[in-house]
């Protein structure tokens, strides 16, 4: 199980950090937002991965840590608005300059 984690959130990040060294601004922003998600995971995953253990506590039983869940739905919420405002800032480069371009070397797209 730790294995396969640790394996989703290796491939998360490579390809996250791939479509971040691309030049066009909407694989930059998957890219952010798969790196994102990798994140979130290992957040997950440092609350120690536990199956059949009840998430509140209950009597005389063992509970998972709620911190990071708590983490994780505060990264969700900023990588969501992140995300949007990286879209609309995208658009509006795109209206303005006419291409899509990270580095804007291209000629504009007619």
């Amino acid at each position: 199980m730790e294995a396969a984690f640790a394996i989703a959130i290796g491939v998360l990040c490579a390809c996250g950090i791939y479509l971040l060294l691309c030049a066009r601004v909407l694989p930059v922003i998957l890219g952010i937002t798969l790196f994102s998600y990798a994140i979130n995971l290992f957040l997950l995953g440092m609350g120690r991965l536990a199956i059949g253990k009840p998430a509140v506590i209950a009597a005389g039983a063992q509970y998972v840590d709620p911190v990071p869940q708590a983490l994780v739905l505060t990264a969700i919420v900023i990588g969501f608005a992140m995300t949007a405002f990286t879209v609309v800032l995208a658009l509006r480069s795109f209206s303005i300059t006419g291409n899509d371009h990270v580095n804007d070397e291209e000629t504009p797209v007619e």
